[in-house]
């Protein structure tokens, strides 16, 4: 007879087996000029301290509300979590970081609901199922992953090395763009035209079910895009009866809100929601493309200083306007936007091993 101790009894559960949710009522603005004890944690990581904490154990912290929905952490005792997340807390049958890494390959941003402000409620990915093992395999595969994110690390710190590097090359060849008004007399307003987008009536479902790509600011940051990373397909139909607007591709699209300064360049036609601004018309014989996508990128700390709103911080489509634009000569731009795309194939071979790492996690 074989031995009983190696064989492994898999029981499939679902999340709602493992743990409970709960919520948390805390702000951001609550943390604002606190000097507590315990850290608060929001979507994007540590907020601030403050003098008391919810969770006493660990837990794992979900986004559930706007921009990085679906984003998941593992988070230590005495510690609390904004509103805009959600609290799961662990059964016993359960160790944390084995459910942190469950949550984490479930991808819950798919479950989204709401067009403006994106959602994501437990009652709809509660029943997702997984393979519970015993507490010796649980703490066997946390191991593997454990070795699996060092080697994600590293290779993520290889891509913003070359982000650095691309950052670096234009302060070098172009200067920097604080000076811009010095040097030039040119603002974003006088080299191009700019379309903003908008939302199709979500209560017409038959929008939704077309074939021109419809996209928010999640899809913003490379430097280059192209449908598959839409939100949502929507019909001719769609377009003619909201604020949306079919942007011809080629064009620079500039996020304004939720994600402000995050930009691409779309390679196919595509629509965008309200929180983008496209940049359309530039003038090709002075300007390069992708020489003005990196001047907005290197606009981001003044776009992040000038953020105002009473519940979701952005800029004004005047504001971008308005924006100096280094003067540079068009060969001088066209040799930065060769330097980039060789950048851009080490980023590839990067960007490939990590999807290959991480599709074999779960």
């Amino acid at each position: 007879m074989g031995d009983k101790s190696a064989f492994v009894e898999l029981m499939r559960v679902r999340l709602e087996d493992v743990c409970e949710k709960e919520s948390s009522k805390l702000k951001q603005s609550d943390v604002i000029d606190q000097n507590g004890l315990y850290p608060v944690y929001g979507a994007s990581g540590y907020l601030g301290n403050i003098n008391t904490y919810q969770q006493s154990n660990y837990y794992i912290a979900v986004v559930k509300d706007g921009a990085g929905i679906g984003r998941t952490m593992l988070l230590p005792p005495g510690s609390s979590i904004i509103g805009t997340m959600q609290y799961l807390i662990p059964k016993d049958n359960v160790l944390p970081e084995y459910l942190y890494y469950v949550v984490k390959a479930k991808h819950l941003e798919k479950y989204f609901s709401g067009a403006t402000i994106p959602h994501i409620y437990f009652k709809d990915y509660k029943n997702e199922q997984f393979d519970l093992v015993s507490f010796d395999e649980q703490r066997e595969i946390i191991n593997r992953l454990k070795k699996i994110e060092i080697i994600i690390d590293n290779l993520s710190k290889n891509l913003l090395l070359l982000d650095e590097l691309v950052r670096a090359r234009f302060v070098e060849m172009f200067g920097d763009v604080q000076d811009a008004k010095k040097h030039s007399d040119k603002q974003l307003k006088d080299i191009c035209n700019t379309v903003t987008g908008g939302t199709p009536s979500t209560k017409h479902a038959e929008y939704y079910n077309g074939t021109i790509p419809w996209i928010s600011t999640v899809s913003l940051g490379p430097n280059y895009i192209d449908g598959t990373t839409a939100k949502a397909f929507i019909t001719q139909e769609a377009v003619d009866n909201s604020a949306t607007k079919i942007i011809p591709s080629g064009s620079i699209l500039f996020g304004t809100r939720v994600g402000v300064g995050k930009s691409s360049i779309n390679q196919v036609e595509m629509c965008t929601n309200q929180d983008i601004v496209a940049i359309i018309d530039l003038d090709e014989s002075k300007y390069n493309k992708l020489y003005i996508k990196y001047v907005l990128d290197t606009y981001q700390s003044y776009f992040d200083s000038i953020k105002k709103g009473a519940t979701i911080l952005g800029i004004s489509s005047d504001d971008l306007k308005n924006i100096y634009i280094p003067a540079a000569s068009l060969y001088e731009q066209n040799r930065f936007e060769k330097f980039v795309k060789q950048i851009d194939k080490s980023r590839l071979l990067s960007n490939h091993s990590l999807f290959l790492i991480k599709s074999i996690i779960f």
